[in-house]
């Protein structure tokens, strides 16, 4: 490797559920508030850096129905590669946008993800992968899959990207663990250390806890504070937090049911609540 990574940062463009907040119809506190950290798009992120020649890059976390709104909220402009945590709806249905980059960058945007996922991609975005079944000739998205696998790091200009397995429910599905050494953040109180992002989950299997020791930031789920079959509960989570110890941990994938105010003030040392556009 030529050099480090610099000016590196992670955002949070999405931090709620997959109804979004405001909800339809719904007139609770949370949906209603003037506080801008309660209107929550749905759930994804994105890693920005310069990669060691110098290179601008982009790295999707998940591609939720709002990733129009959230590019044009960042400026987004090009996405080098798309990282999937599962296929569920508030996950992979903005894909389609994908082609705007295309012609931006001429070049196609390149999808991770278990072979399971995959094959979900292109079961649900038939026009993409078949294009020759289209009726007319149509302007769809240019992408190449690679399969993951849990454990296994793959190379992103110059950040190591490693798939670690969770469980949302009955669900196999990844999380993802960010490590580029000797990187260095955009901000001053930006952190470039070693990053996860944990969402959807209520399980974190034996051998997944290794993979996730060391970390700096941790962004985790943290649906509301009942419990609930398939998302982590505020105590789950908060009983995560203390067992992993980084540095920072931030809760994502939020219901109305949580209103930021409130909840932050109730929250320990190191453990904060997500927000939309939030830059860790």
């Amino acid at each position: 490797m030529a050099g480090a990574v610099t000016d590196l940062r992670f955002t949070l463009l999405g931090t709620g559920t997959s109804s979004g907040i405001p909800v339809i119809a719904c007139d609770c506190a949370t949906c209603t508030s003037d506080d801008p950290r309660d209107r929550r798009t749905r759930v994804g992120a994105v890693l920005e850096f310069t990669d060691p020649e110098g290179q601008p890059r982009t790295v999707l976390l998940d591609c939720p129905p709002d990733h129009r709104e959230h590019a044009l909220r960042h400026r987004i402009r090009r996405i080098d590669a798309i990282l999937f945590t599962h296929a569920h709806v508030d996950h992979v249905f903005g894909l389609d946008d994908a082609r705007i980059y295309n012609v931006s960058m001429r070049a196609p945007v390149h999808l991770y993800a278990e072979r399971t996922v995959l094959d979900d991609l292109e079961r649900i975005y038939d026009h993409i992968f078949r294009p020759h079944r289209n009726v007319n000739k149509s302007f769809v998205a240019d992408v190449v899959t690679h399969a993951v696998l849990p454990g296994e790091p793959i190379a992103l200009f110059g950040v190591q990207a490693t798939p670690v397995r969770l469980l949302h429910g009955a669900l196999p599905i990844v999380g993802w663990r960010f490590d580029a050494p000797g990187a260095r953040a955009a901000s001053a109180g930006g952190s470039a250390g070693p990053i996860a992002y944990c969402t959807d989950v209520n399980g974190i299997p034996p051998e997944t806890w290794p993979r996730l020791a060391g970390l700096d930031t941790l962004v985790l789920d943290m649906l509301r504070e009942r419990a609930h079959p398939t998302h982590f509960s505020l105590q789950d989570a908060l009983g995560v937090a203390g067992r992993l110890r980084a540095r920072r941990t931030v809760f994502t994938h939020m219901t109305h049911d949580v209103r930021h105010a409130e909840l932050s003030a109730r929250l320990p040392a190191g453990v904060e609540l997500g927000y939309d556009g939030m830059r860790l």
